[in-house]
């Protein structure tokens, strides 16, 4: 079975949040499951990419309203991901150093999905599944079904991954002419809210479609910005499918990034090395329990509780450490960084991303923070729980698929509500299993043998692949 997976994101090529973990890794899976698994994104002026080998594979033009594109999609030759890895080159659109924030995102986003479909049309052997994530990708069902000029691509099913529901992708609709020509008795599927909507236009479209959880995908016909009802109507081929990690990636026993490795048999003694160096590069205490939270510093993270949170526990409490890093919000982290001062010796802030730092502060933080308001999967609570840090979660989304409550003889700490009072009532609770060093260390290598790798989902999509070629 030939699979193509295309994405604005794939880790290591470009990353920007779990998107990319995602794309980097099932493919992999499915790769180890039989499959022919190749993964196609836009070509990104990074270092990764100035570094690996590349070939040209393919040349060709698109047109983009009045405008002609010539473009090139490179493979890449070294190093080996895991599966076949392809880039869309077009100077000018698609050859940036970074993955989102530019104005003509819209053409961008647009002059990728013709290229790939120029691509795959002129392949010798058109793959039997087309996967898109995201908006970003979410008018290639359309265009496979309706836009004349790929009419061969009609009969290939597509399955639509929705990572997250609210960035939609939206254009005004006198930007229908960045398409080519299509029956327009199907304008229909494009149009939502008096707008070109590809997330909808892809729901609409797709043969099949997914959310990256059970709890996601059920929470999606509450509240999807604008999608609800359109959710409801398509929810007979929509289906949750819980994310994986890359258990080859996230593995403490052999990271390179970290200080000290270990397992969950040597966990208690190596892991103090990782908490060590972290609490003498932020200058905190190795002593006190050390909550930390990764992510963006964004209100669906509910990063914007974080300096009240900090500011309520530590001023009457300094039996703790935390520890930030993230970017994001500029007031948040105004904010975040403004607390430094007061509270040097219990709290610091890392303003940015570090992959290597992040891999540290899993190996090193006894409890992790994620009091996010909306969570479709969730990644980093699984990284935890490989890494034995204990997650203390919102029950949203994937967290809520993932994470028992140690009240419920489960192994994480939870609470009901995004609030200032709630995350503090739980790192109270956090401290009291802390104190309880038996208990605490017994919850430790729990969570380390928990299996959250890709070969369940893998074969969840693959089975899903199968069904749907049966009915081309």
């Amino acid at each position: 079975m030939n699979i193509l997976h295309t994405s604005f994101e794939c880790y290591p090529i470009a990353k920007v949040g779990g998107l990319a973990d995602v794309v980097g890794a099932l493919p992999k899976y499915q790769n180890e499951l039989g499959g022919n698994t190749s993964v196609i994104t836009p070509f990104y002026s990074n270092t990764f990419i100035q570094k690996s080998k590349l070939e040209t594979v393919y040349t060709s033009a698109i047109r983009l309203a009045d405008i002609t594109h010539v473009f090139y999609v490179k493979k890449i030759i070294s190093p080996d991901l895991g599966f076949d890895a392809y880039l869309i080159y077009i100077e000018g659109l698609l050859d940036r150093p970074n993955v989102y924030n530019y104005e003509d995102d819209i053409e961008r986003c647009i002059s990728f999905q013709l290229a790939v479909l120029d691509w795959v049309s002129n392949m010798d052997a058109i793959p039997d599944i087309i996967h898109c994530h995201d908006h970003h990708t979410g008018l290639i069902p359309f265009m496979m079904s309706h836009v004349y000029m790929y009419e061969k691509l009609q009969r290939i099913p597509t399955v639509l991954t929705i990572h997250n529901a609210q960035y939609q992708g939206q254009l005004s609709l006198d930007k229908i002419n960045y398409l080519p020509d299509f029956d327009k008795e199907k304008i229909g599927l494009l149009d939502w809210d008096n707008c070109i909507n590809p997330l909808a236009s892809g729901i609409k479209c797709a043969w099949q479609v997914t959310s990256v959880s059970t709890s996601y995908m059920q929470e999606l016909q509450e509240k999807a910005n604008g999608l609800e009802n359109l959710l409801k109507d398509e929810q007979k081929k929509c289906v949750g499918i819980l994310n994986g990690i890359d258990t080859k990636i996230w593995d403490p026993e052999t990271d390179p990034m970290i200080i000290k490795n270990y397992n969950s048999t040597n966990v208690t003694e190596n892991r103090k090395r990782n908490k060590k160096w972290i609490c003498n590069y932020f200058n905190l205490d190795k002593d006190k329990p050390l909550f930390g939270f990764i992510g963006r510093l964004v209100g669906e993270k509910g990063a914007d509780l974080l300096p009240d949170i900090v500011k309520e526990y530590l001023t009457n409490n300094e039996t703790i450490n935390i520890l930030i890093l993230g970017s994001g919000n500029l007031e948040t982290e105004k904010r975040l960084q403004s607390l430094q001062k007061e509270f040097s010796s219990n709290y610091n802030v890392f303003i940015g991303y570090d992959e290597k730092l992040s891999h540290i502060i899993y190996s090193g933080v006894d409890f992790l923070l994620m009091p996010s308001r909306v969570e479709p999967c969730g990644l980093n609570q699984l990284y935890a729980l490989r890494y034995g840090t204990i997650p203390i979660v919102r029950r949203t989304g994937g967290l809520k698929d993932t994470i028992i409550d140690i009240g419920e003889n489960g192994f994480g700490i939870c609470h009901n509500n995004a609030s200032v009072w709630d995350v503090c009532h739980a790192i109270k609770r956090a401290v009291t299993l802390y104190d309880d060093q038996k208990k605490y260390r017994e919850i430790q290598q729990q969570i380390m043998q928990i299996d959250h790798s890709w070969s369940r989902s893998a074969h969840q999509y693959v089975t899903i692949y199968e069904t749907l070629i049966q009915y081309k």
